[in-house]
C-alpha cells in the first residue's frame, strides 16, 4: 500500500510539473505575440480627380486658418477608407493577396458615388474634417467582404509605434488607437460612413463649415491601396497599390 501511495503521489507530482510547463510555454507563445510588431493599416480606394480637387480646394481653407494642420500630399494622401485594423507586421503580405481578390471583384471604377456633405471628425479641441459620400450598397458590401478576408490576419489592438508616428498629444495618440481598435463595427455596415478627410482645424471653425450649404457632386473611385496609419488617421506611408481597371 505503501508503495501504490508513493507512487500515485509521484503521478500526480509529474502531471502537475507538466501542466505547469505546459501553461508557461502557452503563456510565452502568448506574451510574444502580444509583443509582436503590429502595423495599423487603412485598405482604401483612391478618388478620382473631381474629388481630388474639392479636397485640396477645402484642405488650403483649412490651413489658412489651423497652420499646424495637414497637407494633402504623399503622406496625407485623400482617401475613402474601407477598412481599418492592426495587422502583425510579419503578416501583411498575407494580408494584400485575398483584399485584392474582393477589390479586383468588385468592378471598383464603374461605381458612382455621391457626395452631399461636410462633416468632421473630433478629437480634443480639434476635428478631421471631411467630404462625406453616400453609402451605396456595393460599397457597403464591399467593406464587408474586405472585412471578412482581412479578420484572420487582424489584432485586437496596437500602440501608437503601429503609426508613422505619434502626435504632440497623448490624448490624441490614446484617440486615434481606440478608433482603429473599434473600427469594426463602429465604422462598419450601418454606421459605415464613407468620406474623404481633408485636414484639421478647431472644432468651433469646423461646426461654421457645416452650417454652410454644400453642393452635392458624383465622382468614382481611381484605385485601390492598402496604406499605413499617420497621425490624425492620414494614409501616410504606401504599403501596395492595386490597378483595378478592366
Amino acid at each position: 500500500m505503501k508503495n501504490l501511495t508513493n507512487l500515485l503521489i509521484k503521478g500526480a507530482m509529474a502531471y502537475a510539473l507538466a501542466m505547469h510547463g505546459a501553461n508557461a510555454a502557452a503563456q510565452q507563445v502568448a506574451l510574444a505575440a502580444e509583443q509582436a510588431p503590429v502595423t495599423a493599416i487603412d485598405i482604401l480606394l483612391e478618388p478620382d480627380a473631381t474629388m481630388l480637387q474639392r479636397c485640396e480646394a477645402n484642405n488650403a481653407r483649412l490651413l489658412k486658418v489651423y497652420p499646424k494642420g495637414f497637407a494633402l500630399d504623399a503622406a496625407h494622401r485623400p482617401h475613402i477608407t474601407m477598412l481599418q485594423c492592426f495587422i502583425r507586421t510579419a503578416d501583411l503580405d498575407q494580408v494584400y493577396a485575398p483584399a485584392h481578390k474582393v477589390l479586383a471583384a468588385a468592378n471598383v471604377n464603374a461605381m458612382r458615388l455621391e457626395a452631399f456633405k461636410y462633416y468632421y471628425a473630433p478629437g480634443g479641441a480639434v476635428g478631421v474634417a471631411g467630404i462625406c459620400a453616400k453609402p451605396t450598397p456595393e460599397l457597403i458590401k464591399l467593406q464587408a467582404d474586405i472585412i471578412a478576408a482581412v479578420k484572420p490576419f487582424t489584432v485586437e489592438t496596437g500602440s501608437i509605434g503601429a503609426f508613422t508616428a505619434p502626435h504632440d498629444d497623448p490624448a490624441l495618440d490614446a484617440t486615434i488607437i481606440q478608433y482603429v481598435s473599434t473600427f469594426v463595427p463602429k465604422q462598419a455596415g450601418e454606421n459605415f460612413n464613407p468620406h474623404v478627410s481633408t485636414g484639421v482645424a478647431l472644432k468651433e471653425y469646423l461646426d461654421q463649415i457645416l452650417a454652410e450649404p454644400f453642393e452635392p457632386f458624383t465622382f468614382s473611385p481611381a484605385g485601390a491601396a492598402v496604406y499605413q496609419l499617420g497621425p490624425f488617421g492620414t494614409a501616410a506611408k504606401k504599403l501596395k497599390e492595386w490597378d483595378l481597371k478592366p
